[in-house]
């Protein structure tokens, strides 16, 4: 994994939410407790199963010295030490306060301060019990001063919207800079979460900045490794206070997550980050444990951690304003999303496992790009015929199927034309009240032929010729008959005909009309309905790309009557459109 730390979107809960992007700014005021004379505390890692007791944030007082536990390398945390600043007041939502600290190890020094993955961390007192967890930075730079949550109200289940950055006035900003490296003007810039984008496996960086424009995509990801095979890498014995906590939406080919902190861990329960995930309540995440590779330098922003997830082994059940909540249970529930690709003489197949139904549009639509990208392995132009089938159930128990299938093309790059339409199916069907996904299968060919049929001549059949149709030479039919056409499809590869016949309604003698013939690539599919039945009657009544839709519009009445048809799929995809008027005799 790389960078962790800020919001994460989410369909239903925080996708396109713009207080979960930027919360609420506040100002706040540092409260500071009279100074004492402390001894520095011996650092000592407590046991796997430490169940906390919490420090009363009333009894802090400035300059009280804390240890703490984080993982800077491999799963062993290592300790660090610091004192208490203060307290600003409601610093993280009305009713919760944060704690400020300045902290100091051989690697926050080394690195310029705390880092984004440092989410979690735990800070104890003297006596061992916990005062809260590392989870805000400075906003305008690396710096030893951190904002902890109190852990008093680490398993409080707020309703308040996160405040990603807190406001620090002036004299608070005096105050911080008196009692470290910092200069007031750093200080002004005030706290922000540290930093929590989703690292998103199987995909390169240049892949992610090309994945833009649909709400279900995630926003601030960055390319990442894959999670571990079961019983490959740290297992649930690596999930102690102080070590790595990763949380996962997703995992096999298609991991997405993002790595902070354990805060504390009590029989099978663990609390951790200190802060959202992605304010998400009630969830199904993955619980993960995770291998630090390395602390990376930020000068800019903050240092980050990079790590490794191994596969899950337990859920994350809450994810609130104070941080994220979970259970050692095993692997969690999960939807399937499986690909298989062919390309000449390659086929890969793989699979992604969704925990969270809110990324099931996400980790489908990168199942298929990066499947598609292992086996064709280039950014060319060519044709693709994809299969999918969808399957999923209802609360009041009714299974369903939707199976699918088209064709697509791309003079420049195939492998990101064809996973879209999959995607948003997945997406709106996921969307609909009562309904779960279970299953999603795509079989995938690909060509490196990227030729497309485009509508040509309108010709019919009369009197056992070929007649081309045009604004001086209508197609001519008889009511209750079926006018015989065919329309020239033209290609580099050459033309040609695909047949049509039009049915003409009983009683529209003497009318005029038009014929349209659109191809499958210039249609758009349209609104879906917000109910199971309709969604599964509009997405199976779609045009394929390789289809020609036919209209016949009649002048007739109010409203006039129009007929529409389709035709068979072809062997390319079919774009244009051509109108000719036709006489009704």
């Amino acid at each position: 994994m790389g960078p962790n730390g800020g919001a994460i979107s989410m369909k239903r809960n925080t996708r396109g939410s713009a207080r979960a992007l930027t919360g609420l700014a506040v100002s706040a005021t540092l409260a500071l407790a009279g100074a004492a004379t402390w001894s520095q505390p011996a650092i000592s890692l407590p046991p796997s199963g430490d169940c906390a007791v919490p420090f009363p944030e009333a009894d802090l007082v400035t300059g009280q010295p804390v240890n703490g536990l984080t993982v800077a390398t491999g799963t062993t945390p290592d300790g660090f030490t610091g004192e208490v600043m203060g307290v600003l007041k409601d610093g993280i939502a009305p009713g919760v306060d944060m704690i400020m600290m300045r902290l100091t190890s051989s690697e926050i020094d080394r690195v310029g301060g705390i880092w984004a993955g440092m989410s979690g961390s735990p800070v104890y007192a003297e006596d061992g019990r916990l005062i809260g967890a590392v989870s805000y930075g400075l906003a305008l730079g690396p710096s030893t001063v951190a904002g902890v949550t109190p852990y008093e109200q680490m398993d409080d289940y707020l309703a308040a919207p996160p405040l990603m950055k807190v406001k620090v006035g002036d004299r608070t900003a005096q105050k911080i800079a008196a009692g470290s490296e910092v200069s007031k003007a750093m200080a002004s810039g005030g706290f922000e979460q540290l930093r929590m984008p989703l690292g998103v496996s199987g995909v390169g960086a240049k892949r992610l900045s090309q994945a833009k424009g649909r709400t279900w995509l995630s926003k601030n990801t960055y390319a990442a490794g894959a999670s571990a095979a079961p019983g490959v890498g740290p297992g649930v014995e690596s999930i102690v206070a102080g070590g790595n906590l990763g949380a996962g939406f997703s995992w096999g080919d298609i991991t997405i997550g993002g790595v902070g902190t354990v805060t504390s861990v009590c029989g099978d329960s663990v609390v951790g980050f200190g802060h959202p995930l992605g304010f998400l309540g009630h969830t199904t995440a993955a619980l993960m444990p995770a291998d630090a590779i390395y602390i990376q330098e930020d000068p800019t922003l903050n240092p980050f951690k990079v790590a490794n997830l191994s596969a899950p082994v337990g859920t994350i059940t809450d994810d609130h304003l104070t941080g994220i909540t979970g259970n050692l249970d095993g692997e969690p529930p999960s939807m399937k999303v499986t690909s298989t690709v062919g390309f000449e003489s390659r086929s890969r197949t793989g699979s992604s496992n969704v925990s969270v139904e809110d990324a099931a549009a996400e980790v489908t639509f990168y199942e298929v790009f990066a499947n598609q990208d292992r086996v064709v392995d280039a950014i060319m132009p060519g044709s693709e015929l994809e299969t999918w089938t969808i399957k999923g159930h209802t609360t009041a128990g009714r299974s369903f199927s939707l199976h699918l299938t088209d064709r697509y093309a791309s003079s420049y790059d195939i492998t990101g034309a064809a996973p879209w339409d999959i995607a948003d199916q997945v997406y709106a069907l996921g969307s609909l009240p009562g309904v779960t996904l279970d299953d999603v299968s795509i079989d995938a060919s690909v060509t490196d032929d990227p030729s497309m049929y485009s509508l040509g001549d309108v010709q019919q059949y009369r009197n056992g010729h070929w007649v081309k149709a045009s604004g001086s030479n209508p197609i001519q039919a008889k009511p209750g008959t079926q006018a015989r056409l065919r329309v020239r499809l033209t290609s580099l590869a050459g033309d040609t005909w695909r047949e049509v016949k039009v049915s003409v309604p009983k009683g529209t003698g003497g009318t005029q009309a038009r014929l349209t013939l659109v191809g499958g690539y210039n249609l758009w599919g349209g609104s879906t309905p917000r109910n199971l039945d309709g969604a599964l009657a509009h997405y199976r009544a779609q045009v394929r790309n390789d289809e020609i839709q036919v209209s016949l519009s009649i002048d007739k009445g109010p409203r006039g009557i129009e007929k529409t048809s389709v035709t068979g799929p072809s062997t390319k995809v079919v774009r244009g459109v051509k109108r000719v008027a036709v006489r009704i005799g």
